[in-house]
């Protein structure tokens, strides 16, 4: 990834053209902070579309940036030359976060399904497995997606340290679902980086703030270019104060500039980031942390989706969503665009994957109608070992890892299966040392229509 061309000093270009040419093109001109297609440009990209008719770029630039100047909100939070981070108020900010105002809380039919009593543990665990492989893989984890869920499935050790990124990461994820209601403490962070880090990062890098002589940067992977430099080290505890204060702040106090609850979220993401106060762990807790603060606000639905899945995608947008802002005078509105784009497509991600598994359960359902002895008999998580047992022929089920994918206790899993074997005949029992095994038999569709 390149550094992106700094943008034109927009004041610098505005003066000179009135000493020149009385700035009549200013004035004639309705400047907006998007273009035509409704999107938030940077420099780097602007200058290569073709200006307005009379205008050269840099009068589009002066234009556009003086549009935003003067809709800009300033945050309570500061770089590292300590001047404050802005936003920009678009029709693109404000018309994705309706979006998400309407439906982070789900349709109907996802309510049905995520806050079915059965099936709501089940779809949490996914998302959190899901999250912790993807942001692994962003920091350079390099296991596969099915070895990683066997990994969390089976509850066996991490076999490599990419292994451990992804082990460490649903640790993480699980912690912040069970802090969701607590004030963010700098103990928190810790703990979390702790979490995220553990054997991982040898024990000198833990549980202390990076220090100068770490001499941490955020590099190009290929050109091993400088893109970032985080804030001095002796900063951090200070900063890491402000910004959980930031974060346990209410944005609708009297007399305070409101910030939107998820724009918050995406601040504290984009912050943590930003300071880089660790030598390891940073991206993946600060994607944590966004999880933290949706939650918090009662964004419960994102608890079911993975950002991460959907950044991977893209991972050089998200790159520059970073460093625009930081070339262009701390404008986070780049970043806010980024993210809430991100949050809508895994929003429609999570939707489209419901609706598989609906129409899945759905078919597997139909394939019961006629048989009197399994017809309405068999609950969601026996309904989903069937539906993976047509599609795998001769797996084996063990107890645990059935636990582990639904978020039961070990007896509700244990009875699921010993029911689809014993009262039902559609598995086969047999035992290995002190575990039973559940195996898929050959003519399994057979014995699942059979009356």
């Amino acid at each position: 990834m390149k550094m992106p061309v700094s943008p034109p000093d927009h004041n610098a270009i505005i003066q000179a053209s009135f000493v020149e040419e009385g700035i009549s093109w200013f004035l004639r001109s309705n400047f907006s902070p998007i273009d035509d297609k409704g999107r938030y440009l940077h420099w780097d990209k602007l200058r290569h579309l073709p200006a307005p008719e009379g205008l050269t770029s840099e009068q589009w630039w002066a234009g556009v940036k003086s549009a935003r100047e003067r809709n800009y909100l300033e945050l309570p939070i500061m770089d590292k030359q300590q001047k404050p981070f802005a936003f920009c108020t678009s029709d693109t900010l404000q018309r994705e976060l309706h979006w998400l105002d309407r439906h982070a809380a789900g349709s109907i039919q996802t309510e049905e399904e995520i806050t079915n009593s059965q099936r709501r543990n089940t779809y949490l665990i996914r998302s959190l497995v899901e999250e912790a492989i993807n942001s692994s893989q962003l920091e350079g984890a390099s296991t596969t997606r099915h070895e990683a869920k066997e990994m969390i499935r089976q509850q066996r050790s991490p076999r490599s340290k990419s292994e451990q990124m992804i082990f460490n990461n649903y640790q993480a994820m699980q912690f912040i679902h069970k802090h969701k209601d607590e004030q963010l403490t700098p103990s928190l962070v810790f703990e979390l980086q702790r979490i995220v880090t553990d054997k991982t990062l040898n024990d000198a890098g833990v549980d202390r703030f990076r220090s100068d002589s770490d001499d941490i940067h955020v590099l190009d992977n290929q050109s091993q270019e400088v893109l970032h430099t985080p804030p001095p080290a002796k900063e951090l505890p200070d900063r890491l104060k402000q910004l959980c204060d930031f974060a346990n702040s209410d944005s609708a106090t009297e007399g305070t500039v409101f910030l939107h609850p998820v724009l918050k979220a995406i601040t504290l993401h984009f912050m943590l980031a930003y300071d880089h106060p660790f030598c390891d762990g940073n991206g993946r807790m600060a994607r944590a942390l966004f999880y933290w603060a949706m939650a918090k606000e009662g964004y419960w639905l994102l608890e079911f989706v993975s950002i991460s899945k959907i950044i991977k995608e893209a991972s050089a947008q998200y790159g520059k969503a970073f460093l625009y802002t930081e070339t262009d005078e701390n404008d986070v509105t780049y970043f806010f665009i980024h993210q809430l784009e991100v949050i809508h497509k895994a929003i429609e991600s999570l939707h489209d994957y419901l609706d598989k598994k609906t129409h899945d359960i759905g078919v597997t359902e139909k394939l019961l109608q006629n048989n009197e002895r399994l017809k309405g008999k068999l609950n969601f998580r026996q309904l989903a070992v069937l539906r993976h047992a047509l599609k795998h022929p001769r797996f084996t089920y063990v107890v645990q890892e059935h636990q582990q994918s639904h978020g039961v206790s070990y007896d509700v899993a244990r009875k699921d299966l010993l029911e689809l074997s014993d009262k039902y005949k559609l598995l086969l029992k047999t035992k290995q040392g002190k575990r039973y095994l559940f195996v898929v038999p050959p003519g399994f569709e057979q014995r699942v229509s059979q009356k």
